[in-house]
């Protein structure tokens, strides 16, 4: 099974800590990489470009953010996915319950799916099991 490259962009600290325990014990995690808001994340895409190894396969986007939320994040990844060494999948995830937010995300063709929050360790790996 191949280890997936995870991207996990929220600025909740305490959901990153434990987002990212839960996704290790998955065991199919080869790393993953944490944003506290779309700005910096997208930044990274830019700047990793064309290395594939250091692009996330997978990235689990968080709607309410400083800088740059969700929804801004999804605007500038779409004018950045053709650029892009590696297709990956893009979960939004929110604590929103709000049916505007979740036919937004199911709206965007480069989104996978909704996820409210909190996800534990079953659903990752649910997630990460059929990518």
């Amino acid at each position: 099974m191949k280890k997936e490259v995870i991207c996990l962009i929220d600025d909740d600290k305490v959901y990153q800590y434990t987002a990212t325990k839960s996704i290790e014990a998955s065991g199919v995690v080869q790393r993953v990489l944490v944003f506290d808001d779309g700005e910096t994340a997208y930044t990274y895409l830019v700047e990793n470009l064309s290395t594939r190894n250091n692009l996330p396969d997978i990235i689990f986007l968080d709607i309410n953010m400083p800088y740059m939320d969700g929804w801004e994040f999804m605007e500038e990844f779409v004018k950045l996915k053709p650029k892009l060494s590696k297709q990956i999948t893009i979960y939004m995830v929110s604590s929103s319950i709000q049916e505007e937010d979740i036919q937004k995300a199911k709206s965007l063709q480069e989104v996978s799916d909704y996820i409210i929050k909190p996800i534990d360790t079953e659903m990752f790996a649910k997630v990460l099991g059929n990518s």
